[in-house]
């Protein structure tokens, strides 16, 4: 009855929503399949082959129950009940307390390694073991905190599955990302010397109550001054040596820290944090009258104070409502929850600042920029999603009347909103396209600025043919050495580049005026003009010399253009 009542509770949990991307988790199915096939192993291992707990699910392969990641979690507890009885190892994160089904998923796999470790080994695990990303064998607060870096905050992470140390190299990877993101204000910078300086009041304190008034370990700096730039190091200094006077030389808690982070913050962080654990193990409880550190988040590790303050920018997460005692407990249960439980967004409330612009961008129903639909006209107004990974400038978009991929170079997006994008990892976007410039899908034009793309770009209105005499007539004929040339991209694999271009009166490319048109008489048609640059036409054109061209400018015209490889420029 007991298992029933459990499992229809966490069903109804998991059914009030729908699958929710948990980050690396690509294919869901394969995903539970995997946690079940390990969960089945170490029951064989550590109960014995085909032996099961009484009241086991036995629910191994119906990944369309509704039940199923209900079962995973409930099997995966009666398999610790039987190992570690009614405790269960640090960190283990224990039941859901989120909707979201791949959250509980992973938190399972969590649990699952830590299982493993006891019944296996903690650093191998056996050649039949499935596995999952590195992450998920890591804290629930550094699971959390890249979860909310990637999906709120549209950091991009970056540390190797095979990383040495993954939990602690990810977890320094992140405390980078939130400094960057989160904590590298003015108002925090403004704060931070008088914080500093409250650190070596209350390291005063607590040195006048232990060893008396003015009493202090031999080589103390005592630097008070708050313009100093040595006040934070010296007061770590001088904390180390009441440590040593008050513990014994090199005697500390579990959990001390050791040597500061150089990022101000960071080591303000430490400073209090250990000053509080200090005064915690010497038993100044209640602390000395007087005491500044009234802030209780600081005396909580600082892997947690920072998801607490990515937590408050992302989700406006409070520490208001909780109280005193377990307050470090509280406080992870309470921002963990909120991180695995984001408040929905305002679907009908559209930011502008989220809105960009198209500047003749290709469009496409695939990430791989196979399936051509269009270009999507100048001033095309857009939506981001979703960005491709490494090195790929793909992105998903959406309008009005279309959802598809183009490519960040031809649009206004600027390029660090586009590395927050989360990436399209474990997502596969619906596209199409019902606007009236889509006519595909269909092959890419050719790269070169010339044939079919020529022909799309001039469909609305043919340019006219332009007269030879009357040009001469009018205008002074010079040669490609005196068109100045400005490269602004390089297509390696097409071998082609884009420019901006400027013809001038001599070789000497100073007395220029701006390429106004240039007519390709081998396709009896004008080049596109791509986009502007500093008020210059930009066009594309295929590395090396091009003649039977008539490129004009407002005295001037040329019938020849060298564009050269950028190994020799």
């Amino acid at each position: 009855m007991r298992r029933y009542i459990l499992v229809s509770i966490l069903v109804m949990v998991l059914a009030a929503v729908g699958i929710v991307q948990a980050q690396q988790i690509n294919n869901f199915t394969a995903f539970v399949l995997d946690i079940r096939t390990d969960l089945e192993y170490l029951a064989n291992e550590a109960i014995g082959e085909g032996q099961r707990p009484e009241g086991w699910t036995f629910n191994i392969n119906d990944t369309g129950s509704p039940t199923y990641v209900a079962d995973l979690w409930f099997d995966n507890e009666q398999l610790a009940a039987a190992i570690f009885g009614t405790e269960r190892p640090q960190g283990w994160i224990g039941a859901p307390v989120t909707q979201d089904p791949a959250i509980v998923a992973r938190n399972i796999r969590h649990d699952l390694e830590l299982t493993a470790n006891q019944v296996i080994s903690p650093n191998t695990r056996p050649e039949a073991w499935q596995g999952g990303p590195a992450l998920f064998q890591c804290e629930r607060t550094v699971m959390n905190t890249v979860q909310v870096l990637r999906t709120a905050l549209r950091a991009t992470i970056t540390t190797p599955e095979d990383a040495v140390n993954y939990c602690q190299t990810i977890t320094n990877e992140t405390q980078s990302l939130t400094l960057q993101l989160v904590l590298s204000t003015p108002e925090i910078e403004q704060t931070l010397p008088d914080l500093i300086l409250a650190g070596r009041g209350d390291l005063e304190r607590l040195a006048d109550e232990r060893l008396g008034l003015n009493a202090r370990p031999t080589g103390w700096l005592g630097n008070k001054d708050r313009n100093s730039p040595t006040l934070l190091s010296d007061t770590y200094i001088d904390l180390e040596s009441l440590g040593n006077e008050l513990l014994g030389v090199g005697q500390r808690p579990d959990t001390w820290l050791g040597a500061p982070p150089t990022a101000t913050i960071y080591a303000y962080r430490y400073l209090r944090f250990n000053l509080e654990l200090l005064a915690v193990t010497v038993g100044q409880t209640p602390r000395p009258r007087g005491w500044q550190g009234t802030n209780p988040v600081e005396s909580c590790d600082p892997t947690l104070q920072n998801l607490v303050s990515l937590a408050e920018d992302a989700y406006s997460f409070s520490t208001e409502t909780l109280s005193e005692g377990t307050y470090c407990q509280q406080l992870s249960l309470a921002v963990n929850t909120t991180v695995e439980n984001p408040p929905a967004p305002d679907e009908n409330v559209v930011d502008e600042s989220d809105l960009f612009e198209s500047e003749l961008a290709f469009s496409y129903l695939d990430q791989a920029a196979t399936q051509y639909m269009g270009i999507m006209p100048p001033g095309t107004r857009f939506k981001p999603w979703y960005r491709n990974f490494g090195e790929s400038t793909m992105m998903f978009v959406s309008g009005d009347d279309f959802a598809l991929y183009v490519d960040r170079r031809w649009t206004t997006m600027p390029q660090d909103l586009f590395e927050r994008l989360p990436t399209t990892e474990g997502v596969k976007p619906l596209t199409f396209c019902d606007a009236s410039w889509c006519n595909g899908p269909g092959p890419t034009p050719t790269p070169t600025g010339s044939g079919a793309l020529q022909a799309l770009l001039n469909a609305g209105t043919p340019p006219a043919i332009p007269d030879i005499q009357q040009v001469e007539g009018e205008k002074t004929q010079v040669s490609w050495n005196y068109i100045r040339v400005t490269y602004l991209l390089d297509n390696a694999a097409a071998r082609t580049a884009q420019v901006a271009l400027e013809i001038c009166s001599d070789t000497t490319q100073t007395d220029c005026e701006p390429v106004t048109q240039i007519f390709d008489n081998t396709i009896g048609t004008a080049k596109a003009v791509l986009s502007q640059f500093n008020g210059l036409n930009v066009y594309e054109f295929g590395y090396g010399y091009t003649s039977d061209l008539l490129i004009e400018g407002a005295t001037r015209f040329s019938p020849d253009v060298w564009i050269s490889d950028p190994t020799i420029r």
